[in-house]
């Protein structure tokens, strides 16, 4: 597990970090998430020695991190920075190597995450000749081709079209099932909900939220329900007469409301039971998704 335990850093009289504490668990995916500015990048840096903190530590398992460790991590900046000029394939070779591998065993691992993310017909060719996407998928290669304990890649879903960023999720999932942490940013929220299993949200330099995506889901949900009647003649008007409830949407046997007690919702779902001439289709909380939890805890 990777830990940030109060880390602060200042450019300036610029507060950019201000007391930023998280972990990012082996084999789970962290979405990291905030605007522009909010001190992503700037926390990300300092996880990967690129930039020093005013205060605080990160790291390993318990063990302050070392530029051993740092050295094993897989690091994909927002600023790309292969060679645009040089082949695919020789300049995975060449990024294994400097990670201490062999040659054969760098060429075999470049060739294999070449095939997965769909570029293996393109190895020989330069980057500069690939379009945006496919030098992507080269730069998250880089990122994976010497075998890291550990992933922190800042925006790897920028410029790709879906069915890439399906290949890129696949490749990310199974790096995550075989034990190691990965943190990412993204701008793309519904990938980050898709993707994550614990979710980050940072603003202004300073932690909004964190937790598992489900858990936060739950701790943001409030007390609005959904109820969907089925039946021909199915009504679910009587809801609005019904004490503590405020209906919000109303449509033939469907019924979106806000309860101001567990109690009061609980009472509105046993009342449908009872109904004769209709059954309930569902019942349920109505669970933000994670662009609603942003936009509230950013506020």
């Amino acid at each position: 597990m990777i830990e940030i335990s109060g880390i602060s850093r200042s450019f300036g009289d610029r507060l950019v970090l201000d007391d930023v504490s998280f972990g990012v668990e082996g084999g789970r995916m962290t979405g990291f998430v905030g605007a522009n500015g909010a001190g992503k990048t700037t926390t990300m840096r300092i996880l990967l020695g690129v930039l020093s903190a005013d205060r605080g530590a990160v790291s390993l398992d318990g063990t302050e991190l070392t530029a051993a460790d740092r050295a094993r991590f897989g690091y994909m900046p927002e600023e790309r920075g292969l060679y645009p000029k040089m082949a695919v394939l020789d300049q995975l070779v060449y990024l294994g190597r400097l990670h201490g591998m062999s040659t054969g065993a760098a060429r075999t691992s470049a060739n294999e995450l070449l095939v997965r993310l769909g570029l293996a017909e393109r190895a020989g060719d330069t980057l500069e000749s690939l379009s945006l996407g496919n030098q992507q998928r080269a730069q998250i290669a880089a990122a994976l081709v010497h075998e890291p304990i550990a992933l922190v890649l800042d925006e790897p879903f920028s410029g790709l079209d879906p069915m890439a960023v399906e290949v890129v999720l696949g490749v990310l999932q199974d790096f995550a099932a075989n034990g190691a942490p990965v943190l990412f940013s993204s701008h793309q929220l519904d990938i980050v909900e898709r993707l994550c299993d614990d979710v980050v949200v940072i603003g202004g330099g300073k932690i909004r939220a964190q937790g598992s995506r489900e858990g936060l889901r739950a701790e943001h949900a409030g007390r609005v329900f959904e109820l969907d009647l089925a039946g021909a003649a199915a009504d679910a008007g009587w809801v609005r007469e019904q004490p503590g409830v405020s209906v919000t949407h109303l449509d033939g046997g469907f019924a979106r409301f806000e309860a101001d007690s567990e109690a009061a919702a609980q009472a509105v779902l046993a009342l449908a039971v009872q109904q004769e001439s209709t059954a309930v289709r569902s019942f349920a909380p109505v669970t933000p998704s994670l662009a609603q939890i942003f936009q509230e805890v950013i506020r």
